[in-house]
């Protein structure tokens, strides 16, 4: 009877911006490697994949251009805030995500970073490009529930 509350998720991240801009088709979860400055620093929550992407590089999928502030207590062996990082997928994952970035004009972008069962994982959605009008469309459509919502509200 008693559902547990917390099922081990944490999230860490969000990037509000990447569904505004693109349409989502698939949602991935990936492991992501990390060294040890790069995880403190994910714990205190210093992140941001507002402005990142995912690329494939000799066969693997690297995560662009995500932010992980420096960890303060880390000396010598502080990581470079703005590296690529690897993702961990399977290789069947893998060659299909290729296909659809190469074949399709999908793009794939972090849409959140959360700790599962205290390992790192970024969910990547195979996306396509928003043009003008639709990101209009999406703001007039979402404007126009509230209103509704406000009057609604307002009757009763």
């Amino acid at each position: 009877m008693n559902k547990k509350a917390n099922s081990g998720l944490k999230i860490i991240c969000l990037n509000r911006k990447a569904s505004f801009n693109f349409f989502f088709e698939d949602l991935i979860e990936a492991g992501i490697v990390l060294k040890g400055s790069e995880i403190k620093s994910i714990r205190e929550g210093k992140v941001n994949i507002a402005d990142s992407y995912a690329v494939e590089k000799e066969g693997e999928i690297v995560l662009v251009n995500s932010h992980i502030a420096a960890f303060k207590q880390a000396s010598y062996s502080n990581h470079n805030p703005t590296d690529e990082r690897k993702l961990l997928l399977n290789k069947k994952e893998i060659n299909k995500l290729i296909g659809k970035m190469q074949r399709d004009g999908f793009t794939l972008v972090p849409t959140k970073m959360y700790f599962k069962k205290g390992k790192a994982k970024i969910e990547i959605a195979v996306a396509k490009g928003k043009k003008q009008f639709d990101k209009r469309a999406t703001k007039k459509n979402r404007d126009w529930n509230r209103e509704k919502a406000r009057h609604i509200r307002k009757s009763s």
